[in-house]
């Protein structure tokens, strides 16, 4: 079964399903999509339209390096068969995907480190703008008119025990 990427967007199409365009000069592009096909139809750059791999990894969002990505390229070269290779082979996969997924991680924990400031920059940014929205503590106990009255409400017996947890 061979797996194809999109010529747009670079995910996977499985057998039977996407378009395939083949240009005059005979190169052929395969798309997981109608999406995809009509952006390209439009002369659309993929680097340039948000939701692609390419503008994802032009933009630092994704991972660009890693060896793990050496695993899953595709390779034309006919190999012999080898079953203790093969085994080996499934025996690793697990492995490098645990790898790569952990790797991910931390790239995406370090692309995330600066937003904590940049919220907190944001958040004093809109108090100095609103600032007189806001009262002081003292000013609210002090003039009583301006928060909102307390209510006490009675609940009688009967209300009380419909509303009891459900035993098991």
């Amino acid at each position: 079964m061979r797996l194809e990427k999109c010529w747009f967007c670079s995910s996977t199409i499985y057998p039977g399903h996407g378009i395939q365009f083949v240009r005059n000069d005979a190169k052929i592009f395969r798309f997981c999509r109608s999406k995809c096909h009509k952006n390209f139809k439009m002369k659309r750059n993929p680097r340039k339209v948000k939701w692609t791999k390419a503008y994802r990894r032009l933009h630092g969002k994704d991972m660009t390096q890693d060896s793990t990505f050496e695993f899953e390229r595709k390779r034309n070269r006919p190999e012999r068969y080898d079953r203790n290779l093969a085994e080996d082979v499934l025996k690793a996969i697990p492995k490098i995907d645990k790898i790569r997924v952990s790797r991910e991680e931390r790239h995406h924990k370090n692309r995330m480190k600066g937003n904590k400031a940049k919220l907190l920059n944001e958040a004093a940014r809109e108090l100095e703008q609103g600032i007189n929205l806001v009262k002081p503590p003292l000013v609210l106990q002090q003039d009583p008119s301006l928060t909102l009255p307390k209510i006490k409400v009675q609940v009688s017996q009967q209300q009380a025990e419909e509303n009891r947890p459900m035993e098991e």
